[in-house]
């Protein structure tokens, strides 16, 4: 094609407009802003990739670990343990990492945070909402 007298070949520009940067930063933005309130991390490239839909009247948990087997039923064993009602939970894996969101009743106590922390897996635990 480049020999053609009628055709003009550039490299693609689409992402240098004003406009293209304007959208890029809106939508960065929306995903952090997704991130911070619900612990989605859809298209992330780095962490696995989930959304848990928001459930009304819960208290949600994001524990991101080291993937290895057991750590679902580990932090369900905990949460059983001091009698903590598990409302909604997605776990998604990928590579070395795995993330789980759970939405649990708002009522517990704080135990139960120190003892998801104080997993071996935990890389690191996040609440959303207050208990």
């Amino acid at each position: 094609m480049r020999g053609l007298p009628n055709v003009i070949l550039t490299p693609h520009i689409g992402g240098s407009t004003e406009e293209a940067q304007q959208d890029i930063g809106e939508f960065v933005a929306g995903k952090l802003a997704d991130y911070l309130a619900s612990g989605a991390t859809s298209l992330s490239v780095n962490l696995p990739e989930i959304a848990l839909g928001v459930t009304s009247g819960t208290h949600r948990l994001a524990h991101l670990h080291r993937n290895v087997p057991g750590v679902l039923a580990s932090i369900n064993r905990v949460l059983a343990e001091h009698g903590v009602n598990v409302e909604g939970q997605l776990l998604r894996t990928r590579e070395e990492f795995g993330y789980v969101l759970t939405d649990i009743v708002p009522e517990y106590s704080e135990d139960v945070l120190a003892e998801l922390r104080a997993m071996p897996v935990t890389i690191r635990l996040r609440t959303l909402g207050s208990p």
